[in-house]
């Protein structure tokens, strides 16, 4: 009887143990639960961003040229003189690129340096600034997203826009792989439009780019901010993620009256320019890309034509701060009509007018080869520099040559080149905000 006491009294503890604790997990779970919310999506505001970049270098030719000028080097034509080339501040608010509904953005970006002298919107400030450095709009355009034929949408650019033609970016000098620039970049190219460009994004692979715009480097007004009274058209199509994802393309056309109506007279506002482009890009591997750029022009106010094909290859070194860098270019200028170094402030802007203007070069039929090394270095930052973002060296070698024999470099003080090659050592720092 004793051990059936102890047993039915274990058995009623353990039952009430038993039915205690499942009743306080019963009360447990009727309690609220206290949850983090989740972060409540930026506002449009927020992510408008602010930053800048500074590029600043100099090009040693060791004939030190009595014109002072590096012959095919528009961007860096000054021989042996340090410049500041680019002083360049961005307000921009991107689009979201997954967005599924309207979105909007915007980008303005000014530029003061020597580089500016090239990249000037005319009518827009190209005579403000009687020096080597001079202050420029790069961009000043409304973004907007439409979810409109596709399911990606169609982005639009309105307002002044960098053209979508090319290998190398005068808005961005840290995308560049080199201080100096191909012989496509500086002479047949067009730099930017106003007006405006459609981006449809018809699938993944596949964009399709339609612009209309006043012309190249032009804005508006008849013969002012427009050297001829025509429109011009700007499009071409880009294949992404082609190969896996190793291999880009973009094919490009720009088309309209380019030549000024002052120098020209009516048959700048009919005589179309037509500048075709396409640039290859392929990621071999981590390490490893690959670019490969060709370009045909032709004016058919005067039938000057230019070709050409140039090459880029980059390595990425195990060493994260260093890349090793090559590019190697064929150029022909059919007329002698495209390449040419201007040795005044108001030089090239006076020629884009029609205006008077002096231009230093051969002017005769020519084919340019060049071919350049350099690197990338891109040391670590301590943090406790304030704002730098990143600090990139670009010291390079390159040798210019022409390929018939014209004599188109070592340009004496009346401009007329005295070789028929040309060495510069050159290198600039970019510092980034």
């Amino acid at each position: 009887m004793a051990f059936s006491r102890r047993s039915s009294f274990l058995a009623a503890l353990c039952a009430g143990t038993i039915l205690g604790v499942t009743g306080g997990v019963a009360a447990a779970a009727d309690l609220p639960t206290t949850k983090t919310p989740p972060a409540p999506p930026p506002s449009w505001w927020s992510t408008i961003t602010v930053n800048g970049q500074i590029d600043a270098g100099i090009s040693g030719n060791p004939d030190s040229p009595a014109s002072g000028l590096n012959g095919g080097q528009l961007f860096t034509s000054k021989a042996n003189t340090p410049m500041l080339n680019d002083a360049i501040l961005t307000i921009q608010r991107q689009t979201d690129p997954n967005a599924t509904g309207y979105d909007f953005g915007f980008v303005i970006q000014g530029d003061f340096g020597t580089d500016s002298r090239y990249t000037h919107y005319l009518g827009q400030g190209e005579y403000w600034i009687n020096s080597s450095y001079q202050f420029d709009i790069l961009q000043a355009d409304v973004l907007v997203h439409t979810p409109w034929l596709t399911p990606g949408g169609i982005d639009w650019k309105l307002g002044e826009w960098p053209t979508i033609e090319g290998a190398e970016s005068f808005t961005d000098p840290s995308a560049n792989l080199f201080y100096t620039h191909s012989y496509i970049f500086n002479y047949p190219e067009p730099f930017k439009d106003f007006g405006a460009l459609a981006i449809t994004h018809i699938n993944p692979t596949l964009d399709i780019y339609t612009g209309v715009s006043s012309g190249q480097q032009t804005t508006v007004g008849a013969y002012t901010g427009d050297n001829n009274n025509a429109p011009a058209f700007e499009g071409g199509f880009g294949l992404n993620k082609l190969f896996g994802g190793a291999v880009t393309l973009l094919a490009s056309t720009h088309i309209g009256p380019e030549n000024a109506y002052l120098s020209s007279g009516p048959a700048a506002n009919s005589a179309l320019v037509y500048e075709n482009d396409l640039t290859v890009t392929w990621t071999a591997t981590d390490k490893i890309t690959v670019i490969g750029e060709a370009n045909y022009t032709k004016n058919d106010l005067n039938g000057a034509a230019t070709y050409g094909a140039v090459g880029y290859a980059s390595y990425q070194t195990p060493l994260d701060w260093l890349k090793i860098n090559g590019r190697a270019e064929v150029f022909r200028d059919t007329e002698g009509a495209y390449v040419y170094d201007y040795p005044g402030n108001f030089d090239y802007v006076n020629a884009e007018h029609g205006y008077a203007y002096t231009a230093y070069g051969s002017g005769v039929p020519t084919t340019y080869f060049e071919f350049t090394a350099g690197l990338n270095i891109t040391p670590t930052l301590p943090s406790s520099i304030p704002l730098l973002k990143a600090v990139i060296f670009r010291p390079e070698v390159r040798y210019d040559t022409t390929l018939n024999g014209v004599d188109a470099f070592n340009l004496n003080g009346s401009g007329v080149g005295t070789k028929t090659d040309q060495v510069t050592v050159s290198g600039d720092v970019i510092l980034k905000f």
